[in-house]
């Protein structure tokens, strides 16, 4: 699966966009890259749909994630 240009820089706006529609979400997630995310870290997610439906999971942070993590950063 082949990586397009014109896919990539649609998503680039895309991710502009996020940003500026949810700036406290990006200082959120940049807080935590500051402060350095460490294996053994728990990271945990809740979504409370509209209906009030409210789904919750977490995931401890292994080594194999870090470096995951370190090459999505090194893409920006």
């Amino acid at each position: 699966m082949g990586l397009n240009p014109m896919q990539l820089l649609g998503l680039k706006n895309d991710l502009e966009k996020f940003k500026n529609n949810h700036p406290r979400f990006i200082q959120f997630i940049q807080a935590i890259a500051q402060d350095g995310l460490k294996e053994g870290t728990i990271l945990e997610c809740k979504v409370i749909t509209p209906e009030g439906r409210e789904m919750q999971t977490n995931i401890k942070v292994t080594q194999e994630d870090l470096e995951l993590f370190q090459k999505l950063k090194s893409m920006q």
